[in-house]
C-alpha cells in the first residue's frame, strides 16, 4: 500500500467535549497536509467545510453522538443538517439500548429514514465494546436493511476497536475501525483484519508512523 492509499483511509478526529473551533480548523489543517480525511463535530462543519473543499479534504462528522439515544426525527434532522452544512460523510450512533431490548427492527427503521434522508454515504457505529457478537450480527443486519455504507465499530468512549469485531463486522459491510487506535501497527492490524478506514485522533501519528516503518 502507498503512502498516500493509506492516509486515504484514515480519519483525521477530533470529537471531545472540548473541542473548540480551533481544533476544528487545525484537524483540517493537518488532513490537508497528510492526506486523512478529517472528522469534526457537527456545530463545526459549516465553519470548516469551505476550506475543507478547497483542500480537497474529505469531511466526516458524527449523528447521535456519543450515546445514539435521540430522538429518530432528532437524528434524522441532524443528518439533514450536517449535509447541508457540508459534511461529506456521515457517522451515525445506533440506539444500543433498542438493540439490546431485541427491538432490531425499530433500530433498522430508525437509520433506513435517515439514511434516506441524505444522498452522503452513512456508516453505522454499532458501538461494539457494549454488545453481545449476537447483537453486533443484528446491528449489521440492521445497517443492511437500511442501505447503510459502512459500519463502525466505536465511538471510542465506550471502549477500543479490536480486531475480532472487525473481523465480525466485515462479514456484512466495509468497517472503519475506530477507539484506541494510537499508533501506525495497532492501525495495519485492523487493516489486515478488514477494516477499510480507520478513525483516530492519532491522524498525523499513523500517517508517520508509515513513513518511519
Amino acid at each position: 500500500m502507498e503512502r498516500h492509499e493509506f492516509a486515504a483511509r484514515v480519519d483525521h478526529t477530533v470529537l471531545g467535549p472540548e473541542t473548540t473551533p480551533a481544533d476544528a480548523r487545525r484537524v483540517v489543517a493537518e488532513a490537508e497536509a497528510y492526506g486523512t480525511n478529517a472528522c469534526v463535530p457537527p456545530c463545526y462543519v459549516a465553519e470548516v467545510a469551505d476550506d475543507a473543499d478547497d483542500a480537497g479534504v474529505t469531511t466526516v462528522t458524527v449523528i447521535g453522538f456519543p450515546h445514539g439515544q435521540h430522538a429518530p426525527e432528532v437524528k434524522r434532522e441532524e443528518a439533514v443538517a450536517a449535509w447541508q452544512d457540508g459534511a461529506d460523510e456521515l457517522d451515525v450512533v445506533v440506539n444500543v439500548g433498542r438493540l439490546k431490548a431485541g427491538a432490531g427492527d425499530a433500530v433498522a427503521d430508525e437509520l433506513a429514514e435517515l439514511v434516506a434522508a441524505v444522498p452522503t454515504p452513512v456508516k453505522v457505529i454499532v458501538e461494539a465494546p457494549l454488545l453481545t457478537d449476537g447483537e453486533k450480527r443484528r446491528a449489521a443486519e440492521a445497517a443492511i436493511e437500511a442501505d447503510a455504507d459502512y459500519l463502525k465499530t466505536g465511538t471510542g468512549f465506550s471502549g477500543p476497536a479490536t480486531v475480532a469485531d472487525v473481523e465480525l463486522l466485515a462479514e456484512y459491510l466495509p468497517v472503519k475501525a475506530s477507539g484506541g487506535i494510537g499508533t501506525y501497527a495497532e492501525a495495519r492490524s485492523m487493516l489486515a483484519a478488514g477494516a477499510e478506514r480507520i478513525g483516530a485522533s492519532a491522524g498525523v501519528a499513523l500517517v508517520e508512523g508509515f513513513d518511519s516503518a
